[in-house]
């Protein structure tokens, strides 16, 4: 099998992997409100917490972030004898991110990928993805914003890689990753704007749990 071939199956899979919407599956497997129809209408980690269901909150989020890190660290460990060095590895991981934003598997209606970021930045080098998560964690502490947190850890991600590792695939696809996730929460930098941005773990209305369930 060539490498093309090989390229391209890695990044339809990571694609369709990404297009799962843990979101929407945890709540339905649980009995809770299809996070689409509260809160910011984003099916994520962040949104399905303000149903009031923790365990919902942080599996979501466990399971947005291995689907980006899972396919890329595939890539990592065993693609080098193939041909796929570290530009296929920045391609897959680009593929689960563009999966988790525009999933095939529910119309093309995803969310804004802070999870799945965070998986591929950590497959791909675990020191800069934590470094990328320690200034979500310091933002999101101080202000309570999950947006604003990952907002701003977006914008200094790319600035991390150029700094201590230096321009290549990586730093290109976390600048692409960078501006789309920027462009995703362009919504929340309204309402942050405005004043009307919910803080972490602030209860939405219509969250409440399915009847019957």
């Amino acid at each position: 099998m060539s490498q093309t071939v090989l390229i391209v199956l890695a990044v339809v899979a990571a694609y369709l992997l990404g297009s799962l919407s843990f979101a929407v599956i945890v709540s339905r497997l649980m009995g809770l409100s299809d996070p689409r129809t509260y809160g910011s209408k984003n099916p994520g980690a962040t949104n399905v917490l303000r149903s009031g269901n923790k365990a919902a909150a942080v599996s979501t989020l466990a399971l947005d972030a291995l689907k980006g890190y899972v396919p890329v660290l595939l890539v990592v460990l065993f693609g080098e004898p193939y041909g796929l060095g570290e530009a296929s590895a920045a391609l897959v991981g680009l593929a689960a991110f563009v999966g988790h934003l525009f999933p095939v598997f529910f119309r093309f209606q995803g969310g804004k990928g802070v999870a799945t970021a965070a998986g591929v930045l950590l497959a791909l080098n675990p020191w800069l993805g934590l470094a990328t998560l320690l200034t979500w964690i310091i933002i999101a502490g101080f202000f309570r914003y999950s947006s604003l947190a990952s907002i701003i850890a977006a914008v200094f991600a790319p600035f991390y890689q150029l700094l201590i590792w230096g321009p290549g695939p990586v730093a290109g696809l976390i600048l692409v990753m960078s501006l789309l996730l920027i462009w995703r929460h362009a919504g929340n930098i309204r309402k942050l704007i405005e004043g009307k941005e919910s803080k972490i773990g602030q209860k939405a209305p219509g969250a409440a749990a399915e009847k019957g369930k």
